[in-house]
C-alpha cells in the first residue's frame, strides 16, 4: 500500500526548474491564426509572460523575419522583459537555430515550456527535436494557435503522442504559485489573474472587492 505525503509531485513544474521559450507572437503569424481568437491569445500570451517574469522563470524570445517579413513581438510579451534582446532566426523550426541552442545550453535546464505560432510548424519543430534530445517539453496549448483548428488540434496530438505535456496559461500561472499562503508572490499571482485571467480575473476581483476575501487566510 502506497503512503501518501504532503508533497508536490516531481511532474509539476517550479520557477526554477524549466526554460520558457516564446516563439513568432508576430503580427505576420497572427494574421492567419484561426484556431483562437487575437484578443484570447495575445491574452494568453501577456498571462504567461508576466508570470514567468514575475517568477523569475528562465525566457528565451525568438523571432523570424522581425524586420523583413513577420513584424516585432507582441508587446504584452516585450514589456514584461523590458531589457531582454530578442533572438531573430531564418528557420522555422527553432531549434535549429544556433543562437537559440546557445541560450539554452547556457540556461541548462532539462525542462522546456514553449508557446508560440504557429501550432503546427513554430511549435511542433522544437517539440519533437527536444523530446528527441532527452529534454521534457510542455505546451502551452492556449498560448499557441494554428491556421484552423484542424491544424492546431492534429498538431497537439502530434507533440502528445510524441511524450510532450499540454497545459493551459492560466494552469502555468497558477502552478507556478501552487500555494497561497506563500505570501511573496501573491499579489504577483493574483494581480496578473485579475488584469490577464478573464472571468477567473473578475471573481478575484469581486471577492476581494466585495468581501475583502483573501485565498490562503
Amino acid at each position: 500500500m502506497s503512503l501518501a505525503k504532503a508533497i508536490p509531485g516531481k511532474l509539476l513544474l517550479t520557477p526554477q526548474d524549466h526554460t520558457l521559450i516564446l516563439i513568432d507572437f508576430q503580427s505576420q503569424m497572427s494574421f492567419a491564426t484561426k484556431s483562437i481568437d487575437a484578443v484570447t491569445l495575445r491574452n494568453n500570451a501577456a498571462l504567461i509572460s508576466h508570470a514567468a517574469a514575475g517568477f523569475g522563470v528562465s525566457t528565451i524570445l525568438t523571432t523570424v523575419a522581425e524586420k523583413s517579413f513577420s513584424g516585432p513581438m507582441f508587446g504584452e510579451i516585450t514589456e514584461a522583459f523590458p531589457d531582454q534582446a530578442l533572438l531573430d532566426r531564418t528557420s522555422m523550426n527553432t531549434w535549429e537555430d544556433e543562437a537559440v541552442i546557445a541560450k539554452v545550453n547556457e540556461i541548462g535546464k532539462a525542462r522546456i515550456v514553449l508557446a508560440g505560432l504557429w501550432t503546427g510548424v513554430c511549435i511542433v519543430g522544437p517539440a519533437l527535436s527536444a523530446l528527441e534530445q532527452g529534454f521534457e517539453v510542455y505546451v502551452i496549448s492556449d498560448a499557441c494557435g494554428d491556421v484552423s483548428d484542424e491544424a492546431h488540434e492534429r498538431a497537439m496530438e502530434r507533440m502528445i503522442q510524441a511524450g510532450a505535456r499540454p497545459m493551459t496559461a492560466l494552469q502555468y500561472l497558477l502552478e507556478l504559485q501552487r500555494d497561497w499562503a506563500r505570501t511573496e508572490t501573491y499579489e504577483l499571482t493574483t494581480g496578473i489573474a485579475k488584469k490577464f485571467g478573464g472571468a477567473y480575473g473578475l471573481g478575484i476581483i469581486y471577492a476581494k472587492s466585495m468581501f475583502g476575501a483573501q485565498e490562503g487566510h
